[in-house]
This record gives C-alpha cells, structure tokens and sequence, in this order.
C-alpha cells in the first residue's frame, strides 16, 4: 500500500491513471484509497482539482471498458469451451442479457461503491453482449459519482484521510454482506416459488 502511495507521490497524474486503469480493470489494487489519497492531496494543493478529477475520470472509464472489453470478446469463447464445468451455458448468459437489459444496467452505476462487483458487472455485461452505448451510458455515470465522491471525501477530512478509510473500509463491506445476504435470500425465495 505504501508503495502505491509513494509512487502516487512520485509520479503524480500518471501513477494516478495507471493505478486506476488496472484497479478498476480488476487486479487487486485499493481504488478508493487511491482516490482519497488523492483528495488529500488537492488538499495540500499538491495536485489540481481539476486535473486531477479528469484523470481519475479517464483512468477509471478506462479500466471498466477494458473489463467489459474482455467479456465481449473473451468471455463468450471461454463459456463456450469451458462453460459447461461452472454450469455456465449460452443460455443462461441469453437470461443474463435479459435481465441486464431491464434492469441490470443500474448495477453498472452503483457497483463501483460495492467491493469487487464494478469488475464483475463490466465482464457479464460485456459476456452478455450488452451494447456499448449502454453500457457506457451507465457505467460512465457511475464513474462520475465515484470519482467526485472519494476525492471530495479526500479532501475534506484532509490528514485524516487514514482514518477515514478505515471507516468507509469497514462499513463498505458490511454494507456489501448485507447486500449479498439479501441477493441469496430473494434467489432462495424466486426457487422456492417456481418448485411450487
């Protein structure tokens, strides 16, 4: 982690951009301490708000599209020949679209601020052979909300910046387990109706 922040220090707007590329494109980089390390940093007037907010914009807008990349061309050809070990069929990913082109767009816009599903949600829209347009329609517009957020927190508690993460750390996950305990029981629920 510190070595991040170092080069964050070091190499300013690109350290910036590449950390951001690769931690939302997926490889277990902490995006949003990255972030806030950065808002403490506009705060020091270290970086420029508005540089600094466009290349987290881009970085980020960059990384899910690569997620997404990676579903549309990969994604379909390993669930073709490796699919069927995970029960993964083409037409369960058929039902994926469906859901996705309902409602499931949304999750691209809110996933960000749930750990580990902005990847995910990128890679099954793309698998899903969900349009571009919408899907950066939705993704981009929670790219928006997170960057502005997480450097905006950033820069208000200022020095307090770690123990401010260890808060949004904590709560995030809780705040994910609930989530997900939710998910499984309405899935339990949508079985048990049909066995009926």
């Amino acid at each position: 982690m510190e070595t991040l922040l170092s080069w964050l220090s070091q190499y300013g707007y690109f350290a910036l951009f590449a950390l951001l590329v690769l931690g939302v494109g997926g490889l277990p980089i902490p995006d949003e301490t990255i972030m806030v390390f950065c808002g403490y940093l506009i705060s020091q007037g270290r970086f420029h708000p508005v540089t600094t907010w466009l290349v987290a914009f881009v970085g980020t807008t960059c990384g899910i599209s690569v997620s997404y990349m990676l579903g549309r061309t990969l994604g379909t050809a390993l669930v073709e020949r490796y699919g069927r070990y995970c029960h993964i069929t083409p037409q369960r990913l058929a039902q994926v679209h469906r859901w996705f082109e309902r409602t499931g767009e949304w999750l691209l816009t809110i996933g960000y601020f749930i750990p580990g599903v902005r990847h995910c949600t990128a890679l099954i829209a793309g698998m899903s052979e969900l349009r571009f347009r919408t899907f950066a329609l939705f993704a981009y517009s929670g790219a928006v909300i997170w960057v502005s957020c997480f450097l905006t927190i950033g820069y208000l508690v200022g020095e307090n910046w770690r123990a401010a993460m260890e808060l949004i750390h904590k709560y995030t996950y809780v705040a994910a387990g609930i989530s997900l305990a939710l998910l499984i029981v309405f899935l339990v629920f949508r079985v048990w109706r049909r066995s009926r």
